[in-house]
């Protein structure tokens, strides 16, 4: 216990001399040992590293999960040491409902037909949001987490060591600097103030050669910041290989939606084909509000042609009509799928036209002397 009481009671006055040291230096009452300008360079750069990996996380949590709620319950279990319950995304949600409104609503019916189309597509994009989380999780937040609640704990810890070796220092100099005042003052006593000075600057070594030892040691981890930037880019690109991933999986399932309901558009609304205006995205379905419709004449069907060599061969023979063609500009490029088809590229014009019993999905299209089947919904109707 009295070992205990004697540490106490050194911890305390070393606390109190802190303190006094520190108030002073605020007042500027005392010297400051400075630090160089590097060392100071590489603070800053560590705290603005520090700050923006923190911003980066947050703002990317909210990216991943916008729900507040949701995301401060993953907080709690995260810190319980519990495993996050698995949760239904949006999508997964979305398309649970219009399945369950087409069965009730009548599944045979078009507009059923439609619900549970869209529903499982919706379903696909729900799975792939769930992966891109998980994904994104795992490579990009943990290790910017791991950064703040690992390293720059350690980092910061140092720094308050350091401060406290520099405070140790520069209150060590102020004794050695009121020694060595009182001895030149006193004439009678020059042995007691030698001793004095002597235990001072033995004080002053002692304090300065931890203080040195600290800076160095805080120096190290500073400059180990170049490496936690080294992993972040590697784990930033990650992270983008993921997005893209995600979003060239909606993409896919969003164009084959589509496709499955240009198909049934027909059946249900024969007669009409859809061109879509100014849209800033690839239409997600062809019955988008923002199309307008056009009839064309209906009569013997050249869809149904051998094969697409033959088809290739017919069309080049059919003649245009000699009224009904119009301009249109391609919105988007478009791959051929056979020689029947007509490949495109985003903002040219070619001339389109209908022939009799043609699926309303489809255009002729013509450019010089070549001409295919164009769809529709990659045009835009100008004249």
């Amino acid at each position: 216990m009295d070992f205990n009481m004697k540490k106490l009671a050194s911890d305390a006055g070393i606390f109190f001399t802190r303190a006094v040291q520190f108030t002073e230096e605020k007042f500027g009452q005392a010297e400051k040992t400075e630090l160089d300008a590097h060392f100071e360079s590489l603070l800053a750069r560590a705290d603005s590293t520090k700050n923006w990996t923190e911003k980066i996380l947050r703002q990317t949590e909210v990216l991943l999960q916008p729900n507040p709620s949701a995301r401060v319950e993953e907080f709690l279990y995260e810190k319980l040491d519990r495993k996050v319950p698995s949760r239904v995304t949006n999508g997964e949600l979305l398309a649970q409902y219009m399945a369950e409104a087409a069965s009730e609503l009548g599944p045979t019916t078009p507009y059923g037909k439609t619900l549970i189309k869209v529903a499982e597509a919706e379903k696909h994009l729900g799975a792939a949001e769930r992966d891109f989380i998980h994904t994104a999780s795992i490579n990009f937040l943990t290790p910017l987490r791991n950064f703040l609640e690992g390293d720059w704990k350690t980092i910061s810890k140092e720094r308050r060591l350091l401060q406290n070796r520099r405070l140790d220092l520069d209150a060590s100099k102020a004794r050695l600097k009121k020694a060595k005042a009182a001895e030149a003052k006193a004439t009678c006593e020059g042995d007691l103030w030698n001793d004095e000075v002597d235990k001072a600057e033995q004080e002053l070594r002692v304090a300065q050669t931890e203080f040195d030892r600290q800076a160095e040691v805080t120096r190290l981890l500073l400059e180990g910041i170049s490496s936690t930037h080294v992993n972040h880019l590697r784990c930033l690109h990650e992270f983008i290989e993921s997005q893209t991933t995600y979003y060239a999986q909606c993409y896919r399932h969003m164009l084959d939606l589509q496709k499955q309901l240009g198909s049934s558009q027909g059946a249900i609304f024969p007669g009409t084909f859809v061109g879509t205006a100014e849209p800033a995205s690839p239409p997600l379905s062809s019955t988008s509000p923002t199309t307008t419709a056009a009839t064309m004449p209906m009569g013997p069907s050249v869809a149904d042609l051998a094969s697409p060599g033959e088809a290739a061969l017919r069309l080049e023979e059919v003649a245009p009509p000699a009224s009904g063609t119009r301009k249109a500009r391609v919105l988007y490029d478009y791959e051929a799928a056979d020689s029947s088809e007509l490949a495109l590229l985003a903002d040219e014009l070619i001339t389109v036209y209908s022939l009799p019993g043609m699926d309303p999905d489809w255009l002729i299209g013509e450019r010089g002397n070549k001409k295919g089947k164009v769809p529709v919904t990659y045009l835009e109707l100008l004249s």
